[in-house]
């Protein structure tokens, strides 16, 4: 674990805090998950292997993809490991990990512990979804609606209304949308300023949870947008001859970020018994790149998966990339976008300490 002992620390306080609040609520049960459900929506932050079932170019389920994994084998997670939601579910005391909704593990009693629906490529604007032909958010609330079904259909009405309600509904979005959309498209940037894109991201976050609180979900851990401006590939490809985080694009994901924290304090007055914590990865993946031999890193401005400036997905990370490093967990990087698995341990970390209000 990529982090001192003060906050590891922290994080077992936090743990057996989990424990002891559900145990006074009646929820606790030799070995089980301290919640019964994780339910996941949005980009490749979190994607577990739905786009693996697309006809899309943005797949991880080839090596090195997952060489640092369960077997050592790729999975479709974009990482050479754990996820910081697997973290957050092996943490929560999940056994297992809920599968990508369009896998065919994603049936039967598998279903019980929730459903991941990302898909890399994804954002809150459709049109980030379409042109890299991933599943939209829309249509990841329609999968969500088809899982309910078979979810009743499994546990019977009343079980799965249980499920619904204290589940935890994990959403991490938004980053493509910049740079996959936003900062590439002409139609887009000559249209709208920055802070109007983000403000309409913002509306369709706020729709989605009403429509999402609708459906009976109560408690949502939503994760702000990191620093995208350190990035390796916002460097490679927007930092010009700045040397550094590209500042305006970090700009640009704070103004973001105050803006979701501001919609989400809205809805939980509007909404009777709704959650939402607003996981601030900014700061943590902001200081891992700022100062990286703190939390034992040794590189933190390219990725481990050959040069480590541009290569992600099927885009020269791949079995041939050249250069690919032979110790990811020295890296802050796994690819050009996406953490190593050992900074999604050091994430997970802060996740868990900051998500102890949803209960």
């Amino acid at each position: 674990m990529k982090v001192d002992m003060c906050c590891g620390k922290t994080v077992l306080f936090v743990v057996l805090a989990f424990a002891l609040a559900l145990a006074s609520k009646g929820y606790a049960q030799d070995a089980a998950p301290l919640v019964p459900a994780i339910i996941t929506f949005g980009d490749s932050a979190v994607d577990v292997g739905n786009n693996n079932y697309l006809a899309t170019l943005f797949k991880a389920n080839y090596p090195p993809y997952g060489r640092d994994f369960i077997n050592h084998q790729p999975t479709g997670r974009f990482c050479n490991g754990k996820l910081a939601t697997d973290f957050t579910a092996d943490t929560l005391g999940f056994k297992t990990y809920a599968p990508a909704y369009l896998s065919p593990q994603a049936t039967g009693k598998n279903l019980l512990i929730g459903a991941n629906f990302a898909s890399a490529g994804s954002g809150y604007d459709d049109r980030t979804s379409y042109l890299n032909h991933a599943i939209s958010l829309t249509q990841q609330l329609q999968y969500y609606r088809e899982y309910q079904s078979k979810l009743a259909k499994v546990a019977g009405s009343k079980q799965s209304a249980s499920i619904i309600k204290d589940a935890i509904y994990i959403v991490g979005s938004g980053s493509g949308d910049f740079l996959q959309n936003y900062y590439v498209n002409p139609l887009l940037n000559k249209v709208y300023t920055p802070e109007q894109y983000s403000s309409m991201l913002v509306n369709i976050f706020s729709s989605f949870i009403k429509n999402m609180y609708g459906l009976g979900a109560r408690k949502f851990g939503v994760t702000s947008l990191p620093p995208l401006g350190c990035l390796p590939a916002a460097r490679t490809l927007f930092g010009y001859h700045e040397s550094g985080c590209v500042s305006r694009i970090n700009t640009d994901a704070q103004q973001f970020n105050k803006k979701v924290s501001s919609a989400a304090t809205n809805l939980q007055k509007q909404l009777p018994d709704l959650k939402i914590v607003i996981f601030d990865i900014f700061k943590p993946i902001y200081d891992l790149v700022q100062s990286p031999s703190k939390s034992g890193f040794v590189e933190a401005t390219r990725g481990c998966c050959g040069t480590g400036t541009v290569e992600t997905t099927v885009f020269l990370c791949n079995p041939k990339s050249p250069g690919t490093c032979s110790n990811a967990s020295q890296y802050v990087f796994w690819d050009s976008v996406h953490p190593s698995q050992a900074a999604n341990q050091v994430i997970a970390d802060e996740l868990i300490v900051q998500g102890f209000a949803l209960l």
